[in-house]
């Protein structure tokens, strides 16, 4: 392991030497890609103390349950976020699942937001309450509605934050105030990795996040991350993500992250600078009826990002309405013709990427939740995500000019 006391250390230091150790086979930099399905013993005897976890130390036996390349990944994550240990999975859905199973039963009460990401929003409104588990939809800011909704059964609270599509920020130790010592806070910070927000150090009993997005910052690798207390963790290894999912991911995505992982620091911030510079933008268009961003003075949830997310950064993603009847086009017309104007930004669904991604919720990442339940949430169907990249900023401003003009 690297001989730099990572408490004592910046963050941008620490992402970029974290949970790596130096290869002491051929001394090579970056960590190596452990290739392998399976691990060999010297003896019999030495296999199973092996299997029987009598050997102390990261043994691993076979890479569905650990893998060299996936540990140094697992060991940076739980350093970044300040945990005790992590979970890496082969997708963020892998991360949800393996979440959910491990710490709700048949019987139990879950309180989900009442706008997540859609393929979270299939668990908790289908496959959950095909398990038995009982669900309550709340707006997860709202303190009073959270404790109305609290059960003599409830065993988690779960929110992102902020939260998709709508950046909302939800005070993540009001929460925790709230849910007390036998609720699982649970804290999607797909949105907001660190340096941006630190979700444990906030009140959060565990942390999860879609690695595909800015963890790994590159758009082409899937995977996922847990992080808690070690006794968590090793719950959902042993008794979710390895057994009931397997979903581990490959060493290759594993090797991928963490060549990610060492920018990160340096990409958040310019996409943050970016998406304040669109946001503002936005705000000023005659087209636009509404921006959500939280680095806005004039967003709700601004006074609460100032206070949670770290050194003036306030994300990457905005999401925007048009207004009604422009140039005689509904909301959701012009949004279409917005989208194929556009020269810059890529249609897509993800997020975190160096590229500009932007999408339309009702039709394409909540496409799955009910016409009622989007609305409920915010999500009309005028509204627009943006994923702002590591263009420049003043390139994508005169894209978005030229696409209004073409409206």
């Amino acid at each position: 392991m690297s001989k730099i006391n990572m408490s004592s250390v910046d963050f941008e230091t620490m992402i970029i030497h974290a949970g790596q150790e130096h290869d002491s086979a051929y001394g090579a930099l970056a960590t190596p890609i452990y290739q392998t399905s399976t691990f060999c013993f010297d003896t019999v005897e030495d296999g199973a103390a092996k299997f029987a976890k009598q050997v102390p130390g990261y043994h691993p036996v076979y890479s569905r349950s650990g893998n060299p390349t996936t540990r140094a990944f697992e060991l940076k994550c739980a350093c970044m976020e300040g945990g005790e240990d992590a979970v890496a999975m082969a997708s963020g859905m892998g991360a949800v699942g393996s979440v959910v199973l491990a710490f709700l039963k048949p019987g139990d009460h879950a309180i989900f937001d009442d706008s997540v990401y859609g393929g979270t929003n299939f668990v908790c409104t289908t496959n959950l309450p095909e398990l038995g588990v009982e669900i309550t939809r709340v707006d997860t800011a709202d303190r009073e509605a959270l404790k109305a909704a609290i059960r003599p059964n409830t065993r988690m609270i779960y929110f992102e934050t902020p939260n998709n599509p709508m950046i909302k920020v939800t005070d993540i130790a009001a929460v925790k105030a709230v849910a007390g010592p036998d609720i699982r806070v649970v804290v999607d910070g797909t949105f907001a990795p660190p340096p941006l927000q630190y979700a444990l150090k906030l009140g959060a009993d565990i942390v999860l996040h879609s690695i595909t997005k800015y963890i790994n910052g590159h758009g082409d690798a899937l995977g996922g991350v847990v992080v808690g207390s070690a006794a968590d963790m090793a719950l959902i290894r042993n008794n979710c993500m390895t057994k009931i999912n397997g979903c581990p991911p490959s060493p290759f995505n594993s090797y991928l992250v963490l060549r990610g992982m060492k920018t990160l620091a340096l990409r958040m911030e310019r996409h943050c600078a970016n998406a304040m510079a669109v946001a503002k933008y936005l705000e000023s268009s005659p087209y636009v009826k509404h921006v959500y961003y939280p680095g806005l003075e004039s967003d709700p949830g601004h006074e609460l990002a100032c206070r949670q997310m770290e050194n003036g950064l306030f994300g990457g993603i905005l999401s925007f309405e048009l207004k009604d009847d422009v140039k005689g086009l509904s909301s959701f017309e012009a949004g279409k013709k917005l989208l194929n104007s556009l020269t810059i930004p890529a249609i897509a669904v993800s997020l975190g990427d160096p590229d500009t991604l932007i999408e339309h919720p009702a039709s394409m990442t909540h496409a799955g939740v009910s016409p009622e339940a989007r609305l409920a949430a915010g999500i009309t169907d005028g509204l627009i995500r943006l994923s702002v990249g590591l263009e420049s900023a003043r390139d994508l401003i005169n894209d978005f000019e030229q696409a209004f003009a073409a409206l």
